[in-house]
């Protein structure tokens, strides 16, 4: 086991926590750190990972899917440039989910 890389791993979720919950202010939100399962990956070296983020907001209510992952991804930009190299999302306004 690497504790070097479960560290910085540990450390990315929690920075990609912190900038959504200061720019979007979700009611939910839940990461997955998916990168294990892409070790080998071409993004994967450098060690750049793979999340997927589940992501329910206000803010998201009457935007498209496109603005939605756009207010992601603008919130998340300065993580994208150097430390996140796939991001699945899924957007949700409250009154989306079943």
């Amino acid at each position: 086991m690497n504790c070097g890389a479960d560290a910085r791993s540990e450390h990315r979720v929690e920075r990609i926590r912190a900038l959504v919950q200061d720019r979007l202010r979700p009611q939910r939100l839940e990461i997955r750190d998916d990168s294990a399962a892409h070790a080998g990956h071409a993004g994967a070296a450098g060690g750049k990972g793979h999340y997927r983020l589940l992501v329910v907001a206000d803010c998201f209510s009457g935007r498209t899917l496109v603005q939605r992952h756009r207010l992601v991804h603008d919130a998340l930009a300065v993580l994208l440039q150097d430390e996140i190299h796939a991001l699945v999302l899924v957007t949700k306004a409250p009154d989306e989910l079943v």
